[in-house]
């Protein structure tokens, strides 16, 4: 099995590039799986945005909204999962899947490569709303921490800098 390293945070804290630079430092085959189903313009300018970050990083992209663990990663790779909450979103709103498929689908993916560098948001608060909305955060909530619980580092980004909940840095900065 291989290492999960999760990175979470608030939207715009910093997440995808220190992730895309964990990923760079491993030296491995990188391969950036994509998960966000471009349903808004928004949604296309952050893929955009996405696109040209890691431009030059030598990720090859899979684009996998659904069941990442189908992913075509090598045993001696590194996969970054951008991000947790979109694969969820597409499970549940989409295909009728729950946290606990989800991360299973997570759990078999870092099975199949040497690290798995997972992004995802979190701190979100559903007691501002209400149905399925509210009902997807608080299962995003719950697979955040199962995924917290199974790493081997948990890193919080919060304003650009990382916190280490959980473990050490991977690589030397």
């Amino acid at each position: 099995m291989g290492k999960l390293i999760l990175i979470s945070g608030e939207n715009n804290s910093g997440k995808s590039l220190y992730a895309e630079r964990i990923a760079v430092q491993a030296g491995a085959t990188r391969f950036y799986i994509a998960t966000m189903v471009p349903h808004t313009e928004e949604n296309r300018i952050r893929i955009q945005k996405h696109i040209r970050q890691r431009s030059g990083l030598n990720f090859h992209t899979l684009e996998c909204p659904y069941c990442v663990a189908e992913s075509a990663v090598s045993p001696d790779s590194v996969a970054l999962l951008e991000d947790v909450s979109n694969l969820l979103s597409n499970a549940v709103f989409e295909k009728g899947g729950d946290g606990a498929s989800v991360l299973d689908d997570i759990w078999k993916l870092s099975e199949r490569c040497k690290t798995l560098v997972a992004v995802t948001i979190s701190d979100l608060n559903s007691d501002n709303y209400d149905g399925e909305t509210a009902a997807y955060i608080d299962m995003l909530n719950k697979l955040n921490q199962a995924l917290s619980e199974r790493a081997e580092i948990h890193i919080r980004m919060e304003a650009g800098s990382p916190v280490f909940l959980k473990g050490a840095p991977p690589y030397a900065d």
